[in-house]
């Protein structure tokens, strides 16, 4: 009989997220639109792909385990110290590590409700206590955020910026603001895995050595790189030196550095794909608007179609959507799930979701 370990055997076996391919093998077929993950459909750098290419031959080697020349660009890339890099198998495998870091079973951690599940995932699974705020006027509530951090004794407070799934943002200042409040013993998790695709003011100006938080950013969403799992934090150096603590050190996979490596060389391939995506919301805004459905104001690589009905509503067209050959998501709590979400995609696919959305909703 086999024995688990008294915290993750008292968790429900289950993922974040149901991920499109099982989804095709229920339905016996592939999807003709894959607009659910927020992964950037108009691919990598052509030249990060040349790299990777190059380097398949060499797969029989381990990765850099110290990521060095990855780490070294980023530093420059950021105006930071290398000491305040740490690389890691996206931002998920970071957040675990982080989570490991720094919360004890029955530490409380502070998030939205609503929030990017896979930070819970983690918390859950080394014996936190979540506590949530809801979400005000479509986005994070840093304020409400802050005041159950100061009740609770808050770990960790975690907040997305932009966010995830709505696609709000807050000003820079804002989240400056929220360091002065943050509680004593508190660390600000900053999710910016959209930042690329923000307004310069959303970016808050904050020191790399600054204590009291760590950022997270990827290379899966606006440099196309979903599939090589390379994310990477900026803390304070005892924080990111903490992670050689915990960290898979060959974990990083070599063909991926050397692609992250130069897709963050080829700045001008990154504004190309920063413009398609803003002419892809664009598109999808008018395409719900013809259906009737309001795109929400977005700074990421999606966007939520508010279908002014409830969840129950937007579940069912997100099934039927899927029974169109279209593959959506929509927020899990109230009232947010009263959206779907749509990610960014090239024009073929857009055209594909522009006859099956009325197609859809007509069945309902």
């Amino acid at each position: 009989m086999i024995r688990l370990a008294p915290i993750p055997a008292g968790l429900p076996a289950t993922v974040p997220f149901v991920g499109p391919e099982t989804l095709e093998r229920q339905a016996g077929r592939p999807f003709a639109a894959r607009l659910g993950a927020n992964e950037n459909g108009f691919g990598p750098s052509p030249r990060a792909v040349a790299a990777m290419q190059a380097a398949a031959g060499e797969v029989w080697k381990y990765g850099d385990p110290t990521s060095h020349d990855l780490t070294h660009a980023l530093a420059a890339h950021h105006r930071v110290r290398p000491e305040n890099i740490i690389l890691g198998e996206g931002i998920d495998g970071l957040l675990g590590l982080l989570v490991r870091l720094t919360v004890a079973p029955g530490d409380v951690v502070v998030t939205s409700e609503g929030a990017y599940p896979t930070f819970n995932f983690h918390v859950a699974g080394f014996g936190g206590v979540l506590d949530k705020v809801p979400y005000r006027d479509n986005a994070e509530d840093p304020r409400a955020l802050l005041d159950r951090a100061r009740d609770a004794g808050a770990r960790l407070v975690y907040l997305a910026n932009p966010d995830n799934p709505m696609g709000s943002w807050h000003n820079g200042a804002v989240i400056e603001a929220m360091l002065d409040r943050l509680p004593e013993n508190a660390l600000l998790v900053l999710d910016e895995a959209y930042a690329e695709f923000a307004p310069a003011g959303a970016i808050p100006a904050i020191a790399a050595d600054d204590p009291r938080v760590i950022r997270m950013r990827t290379f899966s969403k606006a440099y196309g790189m979903a599939g090589a799992r390379v994310g990477y934090a900026i803390g304070h150096p005892d924080l990111i030196a903490a992670f050689d603590r915990v960290r898979n050190h060959f974990g990083m996979n070599r063909v991926s550095q050397i692609g992250a490596l130069a897709a963050l060389q080829d700045r001008d391939w990154l504004a190309h794909v920063v413009a398609r995506v803003d002419a892809a919301r664009r598109r999808i805004a008018s395409i719900g608007a013809e259906s009737r459905l309001t795109a929400l104001p977005s700074a990421t690589n999606f966007v939520a179609l508010d279908t002014h009905r409830d969840g129950a509503f937007a579940r069912r067209l997100v099934d039927a959507l899927a029974a169109e050959r279209v593959f959506v998501r929509m927020p899990g709590v109230a009232p947010l799930d009263r959206c779907i979400r749509v990610s960014c995609g090239p024009d073929p696919e857009l055209d594909i979701l522009a006859q099956a959305l009325p197609h859809a909703l007509s069945r309902l």
